[in-house]
């Protein structure tokens, strides 16, 4: 048989295992032109939340009722397709199941020979890429520069520092811990680091961990930490919109501060930014992503739950900032 997991309905504030279903299906076979995919790794990323929404997004909701879907490495076991053999692995949006048949489209292959499976999920995935691009078409960091980095013992906000730290910045890191401020600064090398969680003020944090000000503010929570780093914005700085993990789960409508006279008086770009904006940069953008881990100017982190009815649990986790890096699920 096989395990499948639905939508059961959507979450009110934060998600809870109430809002997932389990169900099991007979295991699919390929037509032609098909393959059989077995699931091996699953990426849980917070952006999922959003999807859960029924409301109008860079893309499509999950439906009720539905197989929830995310980044997927997986392992060929049939195949009716000549372009692809059994034992290769591949990676793509695919639905949380155990097995599943695909024609190909929106796969890519992995070499697990090159690095381990898991990282095409994590630094040379769509978690990597985005930290690079996100720097890379928007943030445009320059050498002497200060770049503010907020989740930045997250997946995508550990990358984005240490790229910060190639490209010759001075980089801060938010967190909410002191286990995680010290490992942005001792594991990723950040410069400095503020605890969210231990501050009163994080506009006057921010200032005194910024002494030249912020010149790059590469967002991952949004919310009151925005207004904090806003306040703290140089002339010309440039602010991406990555994430806003502070907000996934509110039911009333978030107001703050209005940012109009910043923008203007400071010359600000602030772009909203997700990663499939780019998809023509992904290949360039892995290659340099891994050409950087050979000469050991990145290290990343990925907490590694096991079993595939972990998934939703891992899933929900990450809002308790329970993973170190990367959250990656092991079937």
């Amino acid at each position: 048989m096989n395990k499948v997991i639905l939508l059961k309905k959507r979450p009110k504030g934060r998600p809870s295992l109430d809002d997932f279903e389990f169900i099991e299906q007979k295991k699919p076979n390929p037509k032609e032109g098909e393959i059989l995919l077995k699931t091996k790794y699953v990426s849980v990323d917070p952006y999922l939340r959003g999807r859960m929404r029924d409301e109008k997004s860079y893309i499509e909701p999950f439906e009720v009722g539905k197989p929830l879907e995310s980044g997927i490495i997986a392992e060929v076991v049939e195949s009716n397709n000549k372009n692809f053999e059994k034992g290769e692995f591949v990676n793509g949006m695919l639905q949380w199941k155990q097995f599943q048949t695909s024609n190909g489209n929106g796969l890519n292959k992995v070499d697990n020979e090159k690095a381990p499976l898991k990282a095409y999920l994590g630094i040379l995935g769509l978690t990597g890429i985005t930290a690079y691009l996100g720097l890379d078409k928007i943030g445009k960091p320059k050498k002497g520069e200060t770049l503010l980095v907020s989740g930045a013992a997250g997946a995508v906000g550990s990358v984005a520092g240490q790229i910060g730290k190639i490209k010759g910045c001075r980089v801060v890191g938010i967190a909410g811990s002191e286990e995680k401020i010290d490992r942005i600064q001792e594991k990723f090398g950040f410069d400095a680091a503020i605890n969210y969680k231990t501050t009163d003020d994080m506009q006057k944090a921010i200032a005194e961990a910024c002494p030249d000000g912020v010149d790059v503010y590469f967002d991952n929570v949004g919310g009151e930490i925005l207004d904090a780093a806003l306040a703290n914005i140089n002339k010309y700085g440039r602010v991406i919109n990555c994430g806003a993990i502070s907000l996934y789960n509110k039911t009333e409508k978030p107001t703050g501060p209005r940012v109009e006279t910043t923008l203007i008086k400071n010359s600000i770009l602030m772009q909203g930014f997700t990663v499939r904006d780019f998809v023509k940069d992904f290949g360039p953008a892995q290659k340099q992503l891994a050409a950087w881990m050979e000469k050991d100017k990145l290290s990343y982190l990925e907490t590694v739950v096991e079993g595939f009815e972990s998934i939703p649990q891992a899933f929900i986790d990450l809002f308790d900032g329970k993973n170190k890096g990367k959250m990656i699920v092991v079937v």
